[in-house]
């Protein structure tokens, strides 16, 4: 169990994070890769991925086994803003954040790569990496760009949406009861009981925020329970699985063709107006009233939309939320702008 501690500066300093974060979704996802359980949410993710990634790909699963410790230096802490990892997942944003990898202290890079190789066979690239040798951080860094394209960054739209959707949930609970109802409701793996975060973890320890408050930080990839960093002088992030539906691996063609015909049945104006709804989180009986139409006419609409990748619909805490993605944030301000009818 891990015990986050909380004193009264820390309950004003828990951020929820803006959107996925690259690279925790990319150790995260690294990891889940070489795990067989969870197999209903990621069995054909795995099936696809492990059919397609090459050698290089497949590097970074030297340091980032499934269980055990890994190195902090891949996961850079960092909140993310407006129009970085929530609205994008491009090579020049990617970039920025494997160069803060890169860029890691040398001092740094050799102690936790230390501390990883004790007790295990690591390959010999990882002693070289130790060292800060450039030939070695290059080889990082293309292990990691091709990693993501690879296994991550065809699936993006799906991560971004589910996490987005984690986030209005996060922030309807803290409207809804405060920091208090944010950390209570954030189950099942976590546990709120002031001034202490019970968190479901593979080893006994104690986290003493200190005034430097919490980072909560939605993971697609994250399996089965929360993880955080191994480090306590580094900012401090809890990094927790979202819930969502299993991650299907479609071909282009037939996942074109279906979001093709989903889009031909949209228009309309009360499909537009649940649309915009989504926006910012609503239920399906929300919508009904608010729109004054009957709640099957709405599912329907809430269908059409689910299926043209316009929104995804989560489950919290026996409240259904149906949420945007960024697809249909943007077809939704056409709507408002009045181009679609």
């Amino acid at each position: 169990m891990l015990r986050v501690v909380f004193g009264s500066e820390d309950l004003a300093r828990v951020r929820v994070a803006m959107g996925p974060d690259r690279m925790w979704e990319i150790a995260n996802s690294v990891q889940t890769l070489q795990r067989r359980d969870g197999a209903t949410a990621f069995g054909d993710w795995r099936q696809s991925v492990r059919a397609r990634i090459s050698r290089e790909g497949r590097r970074l699963a030297s340091l980032l086994p499934p269980r055990g410790y890994s190195p902090d230096f891949l996961t850079p802490t960092a909140l993310p803003t407006p129009g970085s990892a929530g609205d994008s997942y491009g090579p020049d944003a990617l970039d920025a954040e494997i160069d803060t990898v890169l860029s890691t202290p040398r001092p740094r890079l050799a102690a936790e790569l230390t501390r990883f190789a004790a007790g295990r066979e690591a390959p010999g690239w990882v002693g070289r990496l130790a060292r800060g040798e450039p030939e070695a951080l290059r080889g990082l860094g293309a292990a990691i760009r091709t990693y993501q394209a690879e296994a991550v960054a065809p699936y993006w739209p799906r991560v971004h949406a589910y996490v987005e959707a984690d986030r209005v949930s996060r922030l309807r609970a803290m409207l809804d009861g405060g920091v208090d109802g944010l950390l209570a409701g954030l189950g099942p793996h976590m546990r709120w009981r002031p001034p202490v975060l019970e968190v479901a973890y593979p080893v006994r320890r104690t986290l003493r925020l200190e005034g430097r408050g919490l980072i909560l930080q939605p993971s697609f990839f994250c399996w089965p329970t929360p993880v955080s960093l191994a480090a306590d002088d580094l900012q401090p992030i809890l990094v927790y699985p979202v819930r969502h539906d299993a991650l299907r691996a479609a071909g282009a063609d037939d996942a074109r063709t279906a979001r093709d015909a989903a889009l031909g049945a949209l228009m309309g104006p009360t499909r537009a107006a649940v649309l915009v709804a989504a926006l910012t989180g609503c239920g399906t009986g929300d919508v009904a009233r608010r729109l004054g139409v009957s709640h099957p006419a709405v599912s329907q609409h809430i269908a059409v939309l689910r299926g043209a990748g316009l929104l995804v619909t989560v489950r919290e805490a026996g409240r259904t939320l149906h949420v945007a993605t960024a697809q249909g944030r943007a077809l939704a301000h056409a709507a408002r702008h009045g181009s679609l009818q």
